[in-house]
């Protein structure tokens, strides 16, 4: 995994490279668009209104992070755990999420696709 950030506000530029951890990290307004996250641990990191769109995010750990108002579509957030992760207002649609855990995700207006991209959903396990 190696990932360029660049923050949409200040154009500052964080390198990313594989075993980094982003846990609790400050991701506020990143572009991180098409960026490979895969396995990353961005457990309670700060993620809010950062684009990541297309993004691999494949078995990643986003426990608990705070991800409202992110754009999400198209992201390939398959296998991983956003247990307690705030998605309030999150882009997903077009995001597959296949085996993702979301116990206790707060879900609250995201947007999803429609019915035909159901599949993508397949295996995502939440509350009951």
């Amino acid at each position: 995994m190696t990932a360029e950030i660049k923050h949409r506000i200040t154009g500052e530029v964080l390198h990313i490279h594989n075993g980094d951890s982003l846990a609790g990290a400050n991701l506020r307004w990143a572009d991180l668009r098409r960026a490979n996250l895969s396995g990353a641990d961005l457990s309670g990191a700060d993620i809010r209104e950062a684009d990541l769109h297309g993004s691999k995010l494949h078995g990643s750990k986003l426990h608990g992070a705070n991800l409202r108002g992110a754009d999400l579509s198209g992201a390939d957030i398959s296998e991983a755990d956003l247990r307690e992760a705030d998605l309030r207002g999150a882009d997903l649609r077009g995001a597959d999420l296949r085996g993702a855990d979301l116990r206790g995700a707060d879900l609250n207006e995201a947007r999803v696709s429609p019915r035909a991209d159901w599949p993508t959903l397949l295996g995502m396990v939440v509350d009951a």
